[in-house]
Formats: structure tokens, sequence, C-alpha cells
């Protein structure tokens, strides 16, 4: 096929997948509102009892303000309008447009969700490799229990652990933040500044996926192992380098890619106790600071990125397979 009917093909998939992501984003967006709606109390009222004084009429005005005091369906019919144009409101808590709140926020956590997911795909890839090649061997064994392991230990106590070590007993690397404030880094110095605080939280939160690409990676190339064209390639004199890399992982990868594209949603989940723990200035830390400040307008600005970005996660994805076997159609 021509290279142009090729990206045609592409481009025409991704439109109508980006339309089937509409009622997708809909309901998601509906179904968050009316959830926070069911929660007691709202953003006056946190902002009332940190005040330490509060009338009944100051309360009033305050609802009035920010338009808490208007009907839920009101509410939600004044939100849509404003999502359709991409105004996720203001924050009654900051007094800040919440797009401008999430713009601050987003580079952080999609730098550490993207540097964790790089590193789970890559470790978890390898390592399956190793133990397909040395099934059964003590290497299998090994590190079948090291998967084991991270699979059974949650993140927030792999997190706690790795500072005890690398920063308090070994003192190599900061314990929370971001960037060494008030260093004024430029250039290189500032990329490996913030490389240094982003080691810990990005291994903490791929500890977990590692163990689950490598057994899948290992279950995946053993079922491949046993493929007709597997033997063709070794009855055509191809070293088992050529054949691992060239043939069985290739196959391998498809069903790794489709859980990486399914569990991109539980890492965004996961960067809630991850950013906490590490003191990381991500959406996780902000959706949690909104919930305790019942300051829903950031919640639920907050949830309706995450959803958009799970949805091109998965037409990533999507793509992908058709990059890995040819013979999958983009739909």
């Amino acid at each position: 096929m021509k290279p142009h009917g090729t990206w045609s093909r592409v481009a025409g998939a991704l439109r109508r997948n980006a339309w089937q992501a509409v009622p997708t984003v809909l309901g998601v967006v509906v179904l968050n509102f009316v959830l926070a709606q069911l929660v007691p109390g709202d953003a006056a009222d946190v902002i009332a009892a940190e005040s330490g004084a509060a009338t009944a009429e100051s309360m009033a005005e305050l609802r009035r303000h920010f338009g808490l005091d208007l009907p839920a369906l009101q509410r939600l019919f004044d939100y849509l309008v404003n999502l359709a144009q991409f105004n996720l409101g203001v924050s009654p808590r900051h007094n800040l447009p919440v797009l401008t709140l999430i713009g601050g926020r987003l580079s952080n956590t999609l730098l550490l969700m993207g540097s964790a997911l790089t590193l789970a795909l890559v470790a978890g890839v390898l390592l399956g490799v190793l133990m397909s090649t040395r099934a059964g061997k003590w290497p299998d064994r090994l590190l079948s229990v090291l998967a084991l392991l991270l699979y059974s230990t949650p993140g927030f106590w792999l997190g706690l652990m790795a500072i005890v070590l690398f920063s308090v007993q070994l003192g190599w690397l900061p314990t929370g933040g971001d960037h060494t404030i008030g260093a004024g880094f430029t250039g290189w110095a500032a990329v490996l500044d913030r490389a240094r605080y982003l080691v810990l939280p990005a291994l903490a939160t791929a500890g977990f996926f590692v163990a689950i690409f490598a057994r899948l990676t290992r279950a995946s190339m053993l079922e491949v192992n046993r493929q007709d064209f597997v033997r063709t390639a070794e009855s055509k004199g191809l070293g088992p380098v050529a054949i691992t890399f060239r043939h069985v992982l290739r196959n391998a990868l498809i069903p790794v890619t489709t859980v990486a594209g399914m569990h991109f949603g539980a890492l965004l989940g996961g960067a809630v106790v991850v950013e906490t723990v590490f003191s990381w200035p991500g959406l996780g830390r902000l959706a949690l600071e909104s919930v305790l400040a019942r300051d829903y307008s950031v919640l639920l600005g907050i949830l309706f990125i995450a959803s958009l970005l799970v949805i091109v996660a998965n037409m990533l994805v999507d793509l992908l397979h058709a990059w890995l076997d040819p013979r999958i159609q983009i739909r």
C-alpha cells in the first residue's frame, strides 16, 4: 500500500475514534458532576471554616458569587455549555481559572507518568524476554519471585522505602519536590537537577507495572514461540537473537501494549498517592487538595482532562498495533 494511502487511513481512523469518544467523555462528565453533588458540603463551607467567622449572610453571598446556590440541573447545563467552549470555570478556592491551575500542573504529571510508563515497559519487556528464554530454569524462577514481590508491594510503601534508603541513608537523591528551590539552574544543569527529583517517584510508580509487563511478555513470548512462522525462521538458519527480537518479541508486544493502554488510567489514578508521598506538584496532589477544599470545579476539570488523556492513549495503542502487525486493520 502506498504511504499516502496509509496516512489517509490513519487520519480517517483518528477522526472516527475522536467522534466515537465524544459520548464517552460526555457520560464521564455527567457522572462525575452527579457524584460531586452527592458529597456533603461545598467550597463556601470550607472558606467559612478557615476564616473562623461567618454569618448566614456571608455564606449566602459566597454561594451566590460562585453560583453554588443555583439548582443542580442549571449548574450542570451551564457547566456543559462552558465545557463546549473549553472553559472549565473558576476555582472558588484559588479564585483563578481552572484551566490555568491545571495547566500549571499538567506538564509535571505527564512527565512523571511518561517516565514511569517508559521505565515499566522497557524493564518489564526486557525481564520478560529473559524469563521466556530461560523458562523453567533458575533465572526464570528468580525473576518470577521478584515480579511477584513488585506486584504485591503497594506503590506508596515502595516510595517510602526508597526515600529511607536512597535519601535518608545514602543521601543520593532528594526526598521530594520537583527541583532545587533557589538554585537557578539553566540548560543541562536544570535538566539533571529535575531528573534527580524524578527518579524516586518514577521508580515507585513503575514498580507494580514492571511486574505486570514482565509476566505478560513472558507468557506472550512462550505462546508465540509455538507458532509455525518461528519454526520456519529457524529452518532458514536465523540465529536465536534475530528470531527472538525480530519475530517473537514483535508479535508478543501486541498484548503488552494493549494492557499498557488499559493501565494508563490506573497510572493517573496512582499519581494521587505517589505525588503526595514525594510532594510532586502535579494533578494528583491538586486533585487531593481540591477534594479536601470541596473545590469541585477544579476536581471536575482534572477528571475531564484525565479522561481525554486516557482516550488519546488508547487511540495511540490502536495505531501501534497496526504498526506491529500490518494484518490489523485500522478502524
